[in-house]
């Protein structure tokens, strides 16, 4: 299988955990953590199901591994993720040593793999992560901007009722 059709492979199963955190009202994103062809970790946003503002899918995915491996560090594996990372991602995703980061769509208001800010690469950490964005592009862009279109059009006729 080529690199190319491996990304296309795994990000696609980002995108379906993406889609069953949009089914519990969650932003859908999606993650998932492969080493060597072996998943070690999946998650996906659950920031609104356990009112906690930590529970991004990065870190879902990160922490299942981490506790799969028995460890923290994450060398050699890579995380597969429908949206470019936020900071507080990136951080734990330097912290975690991960080897490569493969993201859907960029996040121009708070990327932190290069939209933004680019810490997975940046020279001063003690960690470098690579970065492929844009896999599987379109349909990541189309899964956020639907749900967010959707949730104005809820709180739209929402006010429109209480009017």
């Amino acid at each position: 299988m080529s690199a190319q059709s491996e990304h296309e492979k795994w990000m696609a199963r980002a995108i379906q955990l993406a889609k069953q955190a949009e089914t519990l009202g969650e932003v859908p994103i999606g993650a998932v953590i492969v080493k060597e062809g072996e998943v070690l970790g999946e998650g996906y946003n659950r920031r609104e199901i356990d009112r906690n503002p930590l529970a991004h899918a990065e870190l879902m995915a990160i922490q299942q591994a981490c506790e799969r491996l028995g460890g923290w560090r994450l060398a050699g594996c890579d995380l597969y993720v429908t949206l470019e990372p936020c900071p507080m991602c990136a951080g734990a995703i330097v912290q975690a040593r991960l080897r490569r980061v493969i993201y859907g769509t960029e996040d121009p208001k708070a990327g932190y793999a290069g939209s933004l800010h680019n810490t997975l690469q940046d020279e001063r950490l003690n960690h470098q992560t690579d970065v492929i964005a844009g896999i599987r592009r379109e349909e990541c862009q189309h899964l956020l901007k639907d749900f967010f279109r959707r949730l104005r059009e809820q709180k739209k006729a929402a006010k429109g009722m209480s009017t």
